[in-house]
Formats: structure tokens, sequence, C-alpha cells
């Protein structure tokens, strides 16, 4: 009888009286044949694909039990074993470019790669199709976060992890523990959202005092407290005021115009104080630069003596309003 070869590897199944003198090196080639099979490594380039070998009686790259996936590929790739080859493999997918690839038998399907998937996969063939081996639930204890294939973590559903975001489900807290363990202080969600908010911290600290707020968009940052006057020096001659300011104004000695801000913005206010109670000798005028005041295209006197009011800018017909007369 003539030598044969075996099925998955390939390997010489050598008949009873052959080869005599050189069985030897049939035996051996086997072993190293079976060595590649089980520890084997080969870096295969798949820059256009690659299919792999099974050649009878000899070391063959498909033979080899681990594969990394290597080269630069401009479109999605295939990978193909044989039909017909019953084997376990363990591949890397090392290629660059955010392309598809593909281990699959030549005429069955196979395990696929997303474009951006760059990780290693354990995969077996039953000599029709290449199947994906998923990770189980790793070991651990009460005391370790595990996680199943589903990335559910501890066996609850309400804790989850995507990959790349941890989700805790149900509205749960993020519960932070004090030094004792005893207290915590915690984060919650509404009961109800009505769309998606992500809220996105500063990278760096603020000063003291500052507040944290947002842009509107979700972005945080630190800033100050705003609202309420910000006071200025006794002010003693004509001068143009600035939105949000508070001014003391001294008439003594003579008439004083203060002109309103330019291109106001609806809620824009200015405060002003009879710093001397001199307003019924020497007015104070407030221009209304261009803007009306009290519905009225006309500068405003103020001759009341110890005057304080507040002027709040409303739109073009309006324009500035006093909130205290």
């Amino acid at each position: 009888m003539a030598n044969t070869t075996s099925t998955t590897l390939k390997l010489t199944v050598q008949a009873t009286g052959e080869n005599s003198g050189t069985w030897g090196q049939f035996t051996n080639t086997n072993l190293l044949i079976l060595e590649q099979a089980i520890g084997g490594y080969d870096a295969i380039g798949v820059t256009s694909g690659a299919t792999l070998t099974f050649s009878n009686g000899v070391l063959s790259n498909g033979k080899n039990q681990v594969l990394k996936l290597i080269g630069t590929i401009t479109g999605n790739v295939n990978v193909t074993i044989p039909d017909g080859i019953e084997k376990t493999y363990i591949v890397d997918n090392a290629t660059t470019g955010a392309h598809t690839v593909t281990f699959k038998t030549s005429s069955g399907s196979g395990v696929t790669w997303s474009a951006t998937d760059k990780t290693t996969k354990i995969v077996y063939t039953d000599g029709t199709d290449v199947i994906d081996v998923p990770l189980g639930i790793p070991g651990g204890s009460d005391t370790q976060v595990q996680f199943n294939n589903s990335g559910v973590f501890g066996g609850s559903a309400n804790l989850i992890w995507d990959g790349s975001n941890l989700t805790i489900g149900a509205q749960g807290d993020l519960r932070l523990a004090d030094s004792a363990g005893g207290e915590y202080v915690a984060l919650q969600a509404p009961s109800t959202v009505s769309s998606n908010i992500t809220f996105t911290l500063p990278g760096a600290d603020g000063t003291a005092d500052q507040v944290l707020k947002t842009n509107g968009s979700g972005t945080l940052s630190f800033g100050d407290v705003t609202g309420g006057e910000s006071w200025q020096a006794v002010k003693t001659g004509n001068f143009t005021a600035v939105a949000g300011e508070g001014y003391f104004i001294n008439t003594t000695g003579g008439a004083i115009t203060m002109t309103l801000p330019s291109s106001p913005s609806l809620g824009d206010f200015v405060t002003f104080i009879d710093y001397a109670g001199t307003f019924d000798t020497n007015n104070l005028t407030i221009g209304r630069n261009s803007e009306n005041i009290q519905g009225s295209a006309a500068d405003l006197t103020v001759s009341v003596e110890r005057a304080a009011n507040t002027l709040v800018y409303t739109d073009g017909t309006q324009g500035w309003l006093l909130t205290v007369k």
C-alpha cells in the first residue's frame, strides 16, 4: 500500500512496509507539522487578501496556530483557507487601513473584523465555515466587577458596558463614598430626559468663588458669579455707561451727562444714584445714544434730589425703561 495524507493537517500517513530507510524523515516532518498546529506563529501579509496553504506532508502557513494579519489594506479583504479543514486559530488583525477583514473558507462563511476593529479573535473551522468563539464570563468574585459577552456587569441588566461607555440604567445612582464608606454623594439622572445630554467637564480648575456654568451645548467651564450691579467709583464729569454697572454721580461741580451704552441687548441695565443730593440743582442728563428712553426718542433729564434709578433695555420700540421712579 502507498502512503496517504490526513484530512486536516495533511500529515503523511505511512503504509505498512513503505519508506524503508526514510520513515524517520516522514515522522520528523509530521512532528514538526503537529508542533506548528499546536503553537506555530506566522505573520501573513494580506494587503490584497491571502489564501493560506495546506500542502501535503510539509509545513504550510495555514497550519499555524497563531496568525497575525499584517499590511496596509486599501479595500475590504478576505483571508481564505481551503474547504474541508478542521482546526482552531488565534487570529490577530494587525492590518492598517479602515477596511474589513474576513477570515473564511473557500466556499463557506467566515468571521469579519469591522473597518475599525483591530483585535484578536479565537476562531475555528468545522470544514465548511469559520466560526467565532465568543468570550464567556470571566472568573472573579463578589468583590470584583465582572461582565458577560453582552457587556452586562455583575449579572445586572442596569449596568452595561458597550466597549466605550458605561451606562447605569433605570435612574440608578453614581455613588461616591466618603473615607469611612458609610455615607456617599450620588449623581442621578432625572426621571425623564427629552434627549441625550452630555456634560463635558473643564480641563482645569477655576479660581475661588467661581461657579460651574454651561455654554448651552453641554460644555462646562468655571466663571464668575454674575447678577447685580458692578459699582464704580464716583463720577464727577460726563461719561459713557457700561451695561451691568452702577454709578454714584456727583453733580456738585455742575450738570453731568451719562450716555447710555451703544447697541444694547435685551436685559442690559445701568443703575445710577445722586451721590451728593444735587440733581435738583445740577441736573443729570441721560443721553439716549440713538435708542429710545421710555418709548421716546429724547434724552432724559433727572432733576430729583437723591434720585436712584435703574434703566433696563427692552427692544427698539420702548428702548430703555425705568424700573424705579
